[in-house]
């Protein structure tokens, strides 16, 4: 009926709210000037004040120009989680340029393969990845590598670069269907979009743990949520399992975590009461356990979970959910509904709203639609079509998930309309490793599926 297109189009997609205008620099120096002195970033390594942390970024941004980067070059970025990478990534930022985390456990000829595509001006890396550098070398990446201590350390004025707010931030790679990764370009005024949500304000948000890999897009909320509300970026060591996520949450008293919803599972079954330490826990990326979601609820009653959803195209988290202390263990639990200034569309093949409770695609318009895929025009207008309920020029990221309303207004996931999979969180085309499998000369025809068991 016209009265349920109205509500499935417009009433549960009244998402607008105010934006501030300007880039990720512009808001960062902004904070910087008004509390120069509180802490940006810590870890086992030490910490950074805002004022210490524009500093350290500027010289990045200068020794990057030095070294022949321009406004809009894309800078490779091959280091560990540390405090000299949240620097290095606004550094890059502050030249103009976009940076491009590489997943440094990936195989050499992989990450070849993107700086090849990526088009990368030059490569920074730290000690931690001395041996990836050198696998790189010798599966052909030939650019010039700058050291991310020495870009870091000094006390150089950056150059006058400041991107735009429509301008490129970063390129993440994700997994293609072809075999051959894919680089979605995320723009500066789309991480503004995310970081300024209303569910970060409050407080819970002020210290969160940076625990993601750099290359994995929960990383975006983790450093840019924090250090563009005056927060406190908390840099996790290399391995967290249980124990040391217990440690590090109660020495750096941490606020706010994302974990995978593998990682939430294992807590919940063996210690919920470890997420009682926090305000504020999100998890998704997969199907989640209500029975584990419960769990946890019960087990910390003043901390807030949210099951947050959304692919890397549309800036790390497009809907969520706060579970309920009275959630049932036997529900399936929702994704939820839009973030401020997104609106999500459930369609049919023929681009039509579906009425509640039936299954169709999920369609995502709004700020923190990306700005497409890198170099490859035909798969972007195949996955970013027009946005046609919206306002002309705008565009729709066709998301491949089938998803369904409830009668409350909340996205409940449904599966895939293709062979796309999660595992731990990371996204896996299997057509990408049929391709590989399907190269070797004793392989004649190859399927891949992913085991549940």
């Amino acid at each position: 009926s016209e009265e349920e297109r109205h509500r499935v189009l417009v009433e549960w997609n009244d998402t607008a709210a105010p934006l501030p205008e300007g880039s990720i620099v512009d808001l960062f120096l902004a904070q910087a000037a008004a509390t120069p002195d509180a802490v940006a970033v810590e870890g086992a390594a030490g910490a950074l004040t805002y004022g210490e942390l524009e500093r350290a970024s500027a010289a990045v941004a200068a020794g990057l120009a030095e070294a022949g980067v321009r406004p809009g070059d894309p800078v490779a970025l091959a280091m560990e989680r540390s405090i000299d990478l949240v620097a290095v990534t606004l550094g890059v930022l502050r030249a103009g340029a976009v940076y491009v985390p590489l997943h440094t456990s990936h195989p050499a000829d992989r990450l070849a393969l993107i700086l090849d595509d990526c088009g990368a001006r030059v490569l920074v890396a730290d000690a931690a990845t001395a041996d990836t550098v050198e696998a790189l070398g010798a599966a052909g990446a030939d650019l010039p590598v700058l050291a991310a201590a020495e870009l870091v350390a000094g006390d150089r004025a950056a150059p006058d670069t400041a991107p735009a707010p429509r301008d490129s931030a970063y390129v993440m790679f994700t997994s293609g269907s072809t075999g051959r990764p894919k680089g979605v370009v995320v723009g500066h005024r789309d991480v503004v979009a995310l970081a300024m949500d209303r569910r970060w304000r409050g407080g819970a948000h002020e210290r969160v743990l940076f625990r993601s890999p750099h290359a994995f897009d929960a990383a975006t909320y983790e450093l840019w949520v924090p250090l563009l509300n005056g927060g406190r970026v908390v840099v996790a060591p290399g391995e967290t399992d249980v124990e040391t996520m217990r440690r590090v949450l109660d020495r750096h008293e941490v606020t706010a975590v994302f974990l995978t919803t593998a990682l939430f599972n294992l807590i919940a079954e063996e210690d919920p009461t470890l997420l009682a330490r926090v305000r504020a826990v999100l998890t998704g990326g997969e199907f989640v356990s209500p029975a584990a979601m419960a769990r946890v609820v019960r087990a910390c009653p003043d901390t807030v979970v949210s099951h947050v959803y959304g692919p890397t195209e549309t800036t790390t988290f497009a809907t969520a959910f706060e579970v309920p202390a009275d959630l049932s263990e036997e529900d399936r639990v929702p994704i939820g509904r839009p973030l401020d200034n997104m609106r999500v569309y459930v369609l049919d093949e023929r681009l039509r709203p579906v009425p509640v409770g039936v299954p169709g695609e999920l369609y995502i318009a709004g700020e923190g639609v990306a700005c497409g895929y890198l170099g490859r025009a035909d798969l972007t207008a195949e996955r970013f079509v027009p946005d046609v309920f919206g306002e002309p020029g705008g565009r729709m990221y066709r998301t491949g998930d089938l998803v369904s309303w409830d009668r409350q207004g909340r996205i409940v996931f449904q599966g895939r309309v293709d062979d796309q999979v999660k595992i731990r969180g990371f996204r896996i085309e299997l057509g990408e490793i049929e391709a590989h499998l399907g190269a070797h000369p004793s392989v004649g025809r190859v399927m891949a599926s992913a085991d549940e068991a």
